[in-house]
């Protein structure tokens, strides 16, 4: 069965992910988890939101550059909110779960994600959609796909995050954390 173009246009596959975040924002607010299992899912969502990020930088906020006449501050806007995503995600993941810091970064981030997730689907991608025909919109979400793919994994505050430099760096990037992942045991 092929996917149709819905099936992967770009707003599908990103508030597709931001679902899955969502689902384990649930569950670490739930409170039914023990100390090892709530570092795991934040682990386990650093890695999402990282691979999410990225791709988004990759190619949707260029793709706003070109098409949106307000793109570069909307796009702009989006890069500063990763920034700040990024740099918490990098504090609270050398945290143990019985440090005091990491409910108090966890609680921040999830906040932040929250805010970003809402002004995304709120603002960005309606405009997005609307300027983009139904192929491009297919295609950017094909890329993005991708992109998550072979994305790095671990938050990486001081990488590029624009054009071609990112786009040169992040499979690297990415090699390295998925060893690193894979010594340390680190499911992502």
């Amino acid at each position: 069965m092929t996917a149709t173009h819905h099936d992967t246009d770009l707003v599908s596959v990103i508030t597709e992910d931001h679902r899955a975040v969502e689902r384990v924002f649930t569950e670490l607010e739930s409170g039914t988890s023990s100390p090892e299992q709530r570092k795991d899912l934040a682990d386990h969502v650093i890695a999402e939101l990282v691979r999410h990020s990225i791709a988004e930088e990759q190619f949707m906020y260029p793709a706003a550059r070109k098409h949106l006449p307000d793109g570069d501050e909307l796009a702009d806007h989006e890069l500063a909110e990763h920034a700040e995503a990024e740099s918490v995600m990098k504090e609270l993941e050398g945290r143990k779960p019985d440090d005091p810091r990491f409910e108090e970064l966890l609680a921040k981030l999830i906040a932040d994600i929250r805010h970003h997730v809402a002004e995304e689907e709120s603002d960005f991608l309606p405009k997005l959609q609307a300027a983009c025909s139904p192929e491009e919109m297919a295609e950017l979400g094909k890329k993005v796909l991708r992109a998550k793919k072979i994305a790095p994994t671990r938050p990486h505050p001081s990488a590029p995050d624009r054009p071609p430099a990112n786009l040169i760096l992040a499979p690297g990037t990415a090699f390295v954390d998925k060893i690193r992942d894979a010594l340390s045991g680190r499911e992502t």
